[in-house]
């Protein structure tokens, strides 16, 4: 089995990341789970949070996703994510941004609650408290987003 595996992660607006690396650890919608070399081929939905990427010296790089799909395959890692930066590009306005999108996504089913169902509120009331824990995980203040009317 070989010591890494190739990993891309690449966003709508950018590619991010195509490095060799020991392991990836990915925040799945089932539960957090690391891929590493020789993993079984899997599909993953991703929710919010920090994926960290270990390359084969050990060194450890971060990127704050929104969500979006991997698949992980035994000898790589490919990520599509809804948003992505790398975590020292992450500053009070991007995220702010991203808050904003989380709230108006919650509106938004609140609104149509009676044809979507409750479901669809829970998913859209977990994806903005998965995205205020990423920010404060980094450093950042969910609270100085202004929540759209």
């Amino acid at each position: 089995m070989a010591d890494t595996m190739q990993f891309d992660l690449v966003s709508p607006e950018r590619s991010l990341a195509s490095v060799p690396v020991r392991e990836v650890r990915l925040p799945g919608t089932d539960g957090d789970l690391t891929a590493m070399p020789g993993h079984a081929p899997t599909i993953v939905t991703l929710r919010p949070g920090l994926v960290t990427v270990v390359a084969a010296d050990g060194s450890q790089t971060e990127f704050a996703v929104t969500g979006g799909f991997v698949e992980i395959g035994p000898d790589s890692v490919s990520l599509l994510a809804e948003r992505g930066h790398a975590r020292d590009e992450m500053t009070q306005d991007v995220f702010n941004d991203m808050m904003a999108e989380a709230h108006r996504r919650r509106r938004s089913a609140e609104a149509k609650r009676d044809t979507v169902g409750d479901d669809i509120v829970t998913a859209a009331t977990k994806l903005l408290a998965d995205m205020e824990a990423m920010g404060t995980h980094i450093g950042l203040d969910p609270n100085q987003s202004t929540v759209p009317s």
